[in-house]
């Protein structure tokens, strides 16, 4: 399970959404997460979903990574759903017990499992295709006109990127932990929810103590190049805008032009 969590990778490539602006990207994304939100029906998340599915074809990133990357939600996709289904008042379908299936509760769960699985896989598409420098440089710049609030852009920019670089890293180390208590006899898959979750205390020990380690070894190698944060740092790869971006805006804005006009249809 842990070797599905594929947030904070990188898969290198020359596709037309790999070369976009690092800025591009997460604008898009955020203009895609506000589409979803603005979804209703069918014909709405039809559009958003083709959106996705254009984006994913010219990134040249397999399905089966986007799909990878969701098997360690589906706990939370299917919880989410159940919830929906079962707590939503309306005209009741089903009932046992006290639990009621509701024709407004299928549609509530189906639809929000689809702009979970969408707005899921639209970050991860993101992540895949960008660097976690080029992240980090764009979003410096996006929020650059907070500094005159004298916000620290740069260090929020850096610990994000540091964050999101680590978690391949430690699921890598928990991975290790893992495999090195199976050897000696510990038991993570049998037994009941409560003993499993038990079992995992060993595993948090040392993978704190690694991380901690980690850490400090970024900070001594930092401060060993002279790192001060961002002030009067120069950067070697600039950011430019090409054409490239301005069509993938236009992409953009026109789906979530599209999906205002069908929101007061209900489509």
């Amino acid at each position: 399970m842990l070797k599905d969590i594929t947030l904070g990778q990188f898969f290198p490539g020359n596709s037309f959404v790999h070369r976009l602006d690092a800025r591009s990207k997460l604008l898009l994304l955020l203009l895609y997460i506000v589409s979803l939100f603005l979804c209703r029906g069918l014909l709405s998340y039809g559009l958003a979903l083709g959106y996705l599915a254009l984006a994913v074809s010219l990134s040249r990133i397999p399905l089966k990574s986007l799909f990878k990357g969701l098997k360690p939600l589906i706990f939370v996709i299917i919880f989410t759903a159940l919830i929906n289904m079962f707590y939503t008042p309306g005209k009741v379908l089903a009932e046992f017990w006290i639990l009621r299936i509701t024709e407004e509760g299928l549609h509530n769960a189906f639809f929000l499992v689809l702009r979970i699985v969408l707005l899921i896989s639209g970050s991860f598409l993101m992540t895949y295709t960008t660097s976690p420098i080029d992240l980090t440089d764009g979003l410096e710049s996006l929020l650059s006109p907070l500094k005159k609030l004298r916000f620290p852009v740069h260090e929020l920019a850096m610990m994000m990127s540091i964050a999101l670089r680590f978690i391949p890293t430690l699921i890598e180390e928990t991975d290790k932990i893992m495999s090195a208590q199976k050897a000696r006899g510990a038991d993570f898959e049998n037994g009941s929810l409560i003993q499993r979750a038990k079992a995992l205390i060993p595993i948090l020990v040392p993978l704190f103590i690694s991380a901690f380690r980690r850490a400090e070894e970024l900070a001594t190698a930092m401060e060993c190049r002279c790192y001060h944060g961002g002030e009067g740092r120069t950067k070697m790869k600039q950011l430019r805008y090409s054409s490239l971006d301005a069509v993938a805006a236009v992409a953009g804005i026109l789906l979530l032009a599209g999906i205002i006009v069908l929101r007061p249809f209900g489509l």
